[in-house]
This record gives structure tokens, sequence and C-alpha cells, in this order.
């Protein structure tokens, strides 16, 4: 096969691939030369989660006529002009490939007019191919217009994922920038619903209780820590705040929304026995250091950093972590603890069968799995036996007696198993009884997860739930499955989008069982809660009578069985081997 150059347009639109792959991407890069031009006002339209329409208008600088056409030409830009600035990046973008790239792969329209221009100007771009420039009516700063994107590679369409989650990068995308920036007022419109506004007050708590809602945002304690060449500031979450995946640690270096592990690695570190194995904190952290210091130039969406002292950045954040959670939260005392095993990463089922029963990954073991110095049979039989009830230990487990031993039983395990099986016979027959409320549950969510929260409205419907749109990411729930009526209804509906993972896609058909065990995980009986003993006997018939009773909805034991023979050999009465 002979060698050949590509064409323009193909080699566009490679580029193009590097830097823009999804909607997100394109937003990034506009707000980003939006806050390079020292816009005081950034506005983002969105339309079909950004595949229709993205619109992102500011009041910075402007475009000068006589650069409009260089402005959208592939490596042109006016933040470098020779090497030694490439080690010493001060603005955001540098690399002078955004509008082209964009440009290249949809329908971009440039309109711009600089504080020294009587109008505006503007160009467009279609799939590379540029207009002429022509007079424009519009006001000082810049009016970029991205339409139809990917429409000339249809193979990138495939790739994106529902609009839900398209627009859910999105508003994350901009509420972090909007923290980092907070004196610029910030808008976001998503099919000509307005998801996020901030006022451009300078005041950050304004912005996190607009992300995260009030109440948690009360549990985020300020950080600031200075020391040699970095300084800190932020806020972190006390240990009652915390999530099941590491979504909501958010860092920014020099003003630059990054993923970087290492820092990722450290932030968690810094609670290093203080949280449960599998839950991760809330941290909004904003690093400076001197640029000279951290190489930007790492990856085309500049997502990824490079700093000169790894190690020095890594125990810094760790440090200032450490240092505020002792200032905020005593230490746990871990010296009385008699730990008799260790548990393993509990398995995350990745769908339900026809039974709806939570399947776990091939090859992985389910969490809670104890190592004795003495070899232990397994569960006899895939249903328990009758068992009776001795009674509850430490407010958290059940201990109860069966023909062949002795059973430890997680009540909150156990707990989530039965409401389960319960709610997901009831939806199977298409008769789950609700129970109105007396005062509705008002819940204010964060503008992602309320996105969360009404696309999958009508399943919560389906599970007995009545919940209603109560202004900006706000919803009341004004009825609850007469199942759950125990628990808090609360918890359940922020049981369901906190635990709602970013890469589940799920089939229709097992959307209801997904979503119906983060209800039952929220409205399940908690550790720690005394039950009477009525409530004890109830729970263990109805967990007697489960065709799944070894392991709650998400995978984890409900209980340990201590069989007789192990008893014996423990107490020496079989001898020890």
């Amino acid at each position: 096969m002979s060698i050949k150059k590509l064409s323009d347009t193909i080699a566009s639109q490679i580029a193009a691939g590097e830097v823009v792959d999804r909607p997100v991407s394109v937003v990034k890069e506009l707000i980003e030369n939006a806050i390079d031009a020292g816009a005081s006002e950034i506005q983002v339209v969105i339309r079909k989660a950004g595949r229709e329409l993205i619109r992102v208008s500011d009041n910075g600088e402007g475009i000068p006529e006589d650069e409009l056409e260089l402005a959208v030409s592939r490596h042109a830009t006016s933040k470098l002009s020779k090497t030694e600035e490439l080690f010493d990046i001060k603005t955001l973008g540098f690399r002078g490939e955004a509008l082209a790239s964009i440009g290249s792969v949809s329908h971009l329209r440039l309109v711009s007019r600089p504080g020294n221009a009587d109008v505006a100007a503007g160009l467009s771009v279609d799939g590379g191919a540029n207009s002429a420039v022509q007079k424009a009516a519009a006001p000082l700063g810049t009016e970029i217009t991205v339409e139809d994107l990917f429409y000339n590679v249809p193979a990138r369409l495939k790739f994106l994922r529902k609009d839900i989650t398209e627009a859910k990068h999105i508003t994350g995308l901009v509420t972090r920038y909007a923290m980092a920036y907070p004196h610029i007022r910030w808008s976001l419109r998503q099919d000509d619903s307005l998801e996020f506004q901030s006022t451009g007050s300078n005041n950050r708590l304004e912005i996190l209780q607009a992300l995260f809602g009030t109440q948690e945002a009360k549990a985020l304690m300020p950080l600031n820590f200075s020391e040699k060449d970095l300084a800190i500031e932020g806020f972190i979450s006390d240990l009652s705040l915390t999530r099941s995946n590491r979504k909501d640690i958010t860092l920014f270096v020099n003003g630059r929304w990054v993923q970087d592990p290492t820092l990722t690695a450290a932030v968690i570190k810094a609670y290093n026995t203080m949280l449960m194995v599998g839950r991760y904190p809330v941290v909004v952290l904003f690093l400076t250091i001197p640029t000279n210091l951290v190489d930007v130039n790492v990856h085309p969406t500049k997502a990824e950093v490079r700093f000169r002292d790894q190690d020095h950045v890594f125990s810094g954040v760790q440090r200032a972590i450490r240092r505020a959670l002792l200032a905020y939260t005593p230490i746990p005392d871990l010296n009385s603890l008699n730990l008799w095993g260790r548990q393993t990463p509990a398995a995350i089922p990745t769908s339900f069968n026809e039974n709806w029963q939570a399947q776990s990954p091939e090859g992985t073991e389910p969490e809670g799995a104890v190592e004795t110095t003495q070899q232990q049979e397994p569960l006899p039989g895939t249903h328990l036996p009758l068992l009776r009830l001795v009674g509850q230990v430490a407010s958290t487990y059940l201990v109860a007696e069966g023909p062949d031993g002795l059973y430890l039983i997680d009540q909150h395990a156990a707990h989530e198993r039965v409401l389960f099986d319960q709610m997901m016979a009831q939806y199977r027959a298409n008769m789950i009884p609700s129970q109105q409320l007396i005062d509705s549950v008002p819940v204010e969510l964060s503008p992602d997860k309320a996105g969360i929260l009404q696309a999958n409205l009508e399943v919560m419907d389906s599970l007995g739930f009545v919940i209603e749109p109560f202004g900006p990411n706000t919803f009341l729930i004004r009825a609850i499955p007469t199942i759950v009526d125990r628990g808090d209804p609360k918890d359940a509906i922020l049981s369901v989008v906190d635990a709602f993972e970013e890469d589940e896609t799920p089939l229709e058909n097992e959307a209801q069982a997904l979503i119906a065990a983060r209800v039952c995980k929220g409205m399940a009986v908690k550790g720690g809660q005394n039950l009477t003993e009525a409530e004890q006997r109830n729970l263990l018939l109805n967990l007697e009578a489960s065709q799944s009773p070894r392991t709650c909805p998400h995978g984890r034991p409900t209980m340990i069985h201590l069989s007789a023979n192990l008893l014996e050999r423990q107490f020496g009465r079989r001898g020890a081997r």
C-alpha cells in the first residue's frame, strides 16, 4: 500500500478528535477562551444536550475584525509567541486548535466586537470551510454558536451517551468553573430552561449551595493552606458527607479543572481510616503553584498536568486536608476494635437476571468474606432454614440459631433484601400501593442530580413514588410506597441520585430493579437502630421467605454463618487443626 498525504479535511477531523470528543469538550474550550478574554459575564445556551446547539456569549475584550479569519485557523493563538512561554503558561488556552477543531465538525458562527470597534464582525465555518468576514450587530464581546455538532462525522455521534448524560457533563463543567471564577456572572440554559445562574458576587459559598444544595453545603468545611510554592484553598466534607464514587472530588490547578490521579489519591489518603471502605469525600480544592513548576502541555484537552516536584504537591494536599480534618473532626479510636476478619470490596452488580436478582461481575467475590484460621463450610442450601431468634447485638446485628449452627445477620442488609423482594413482587403484579404524606417533603438537589431525578420520574412513579418538580432543582415528595413507610423518603431519593453511576446504562427492563435497589437501601433500617423483638422476628421470617437471602440487592452479604463444627473446633471440643 502506497503512502499518501492526507487531505486537509481528513487531517482537520483527526485533529478535532483529539480536542473535541463530545459536546462538553466544546463548552470547555469556549468558556476557557471567554475567561482568558477577561469576561465578567458568560452565558451558555444548550439544545439537545449540545448536539443541536451550543452558544457561548461573553463580554470580554473581543477579537478585531482583521483577526477573525486567523482565529478560526489551526495553530493560531494570541497567548504564545516563543518557545520559552510554553513552559510558563498563564492562560487556560494556548494551543490555538479549539476553534479550528470545532469548526471542522460542525456549523460554527463567530461574531465579535472589541471595545474599540463601533460595530461587530463575524464569519461562519462549515465543516472546515470559512465564509467571508461580514459586518454584524452585536454587543461588546464575543458570541460563538455551534450547530449540528458532528454532522459530518456520524461515527462520532454514535459514541455519544444519552442526552441526560451529556447534559449532566455540561452542567457539571459550568458549575465547577463557576466555583473557580465566582467573580464572573454565569448562566446556563438547556432547552430553554434555566439550569444554573450565579450573581458574580465573588462568593464561593453561593456557588456551593447551588451545586450541592443547602444541607450538603453546610457540611463542607473551608480550607486554607500555604507552604513554600504551594497555596491551597477550598472546601472539604466532614465525615458525615460521603459519596460512593470519586466524582465529587474537584481539583483546580491555577484556575484549570484537572483530572489528576495523583492529586485524587492524595485527597483519598488524607481521609484514610476515617471513612468506610468504598466511601469517598466531597472535596473542592484550588491549587496555586508557580506556572513554571507545572506542565499543562501534556494532553490535547489540557485536563492533565505534571508537576516538577510531584511529591511536594502530593504531600502538601494531604497535609492540608489532614490538618483541616483534625481541626474540625475528632479522630475515631480504632485501638479498641477487635477485627476478626477482613472485608473485601463489594462486587458491583452489572445486571439482574429474570428473577430480578443481582448478578455480580464474573470473577468477583462478595463483600464480607471473613478470613479465619479455620476452614469454614459454605452456607448450606440456597434457602435459609428455620431460625430461632436469640437477640440483637450492638443495635446492628441479629443473632439467630439454626439447625446447623449460629447465624449473625446484618439487619440493614437483610432489610434491604426483604424490601427489594417485596417491591419487585408488587411491581411485577402492577400493584404497588402508595401512601400519601401528610406533609410533602422537599428535596433540593444540585443541577446535574436534579437532571438524573427528572429523567427517572416515570420509573419512580411506577415504583409507588409521587414526586413533582417544585422550582429550580427542587422536588416535592407527595407519596411513597407503603412497604417503605418507616424510612425517610428524602433518604430514598438521595440514594437514587447519589449512587447513580455515570457509566450505568441499564436496559429498559432493568431500570426499575436498579432504582428499586437504591430506594430500598435508603429506606431500610440502619445499623445502630434498636428493633423490638417483634420487629426482629418479622425481619427473620421475611428473610427466610426470600429467594436470595444471602445478599442484599447490591451484592453485600446479609449474614455470617458459624457452623456447629466450627464452634466445636474453636472451643477445642474436636481438636484444632
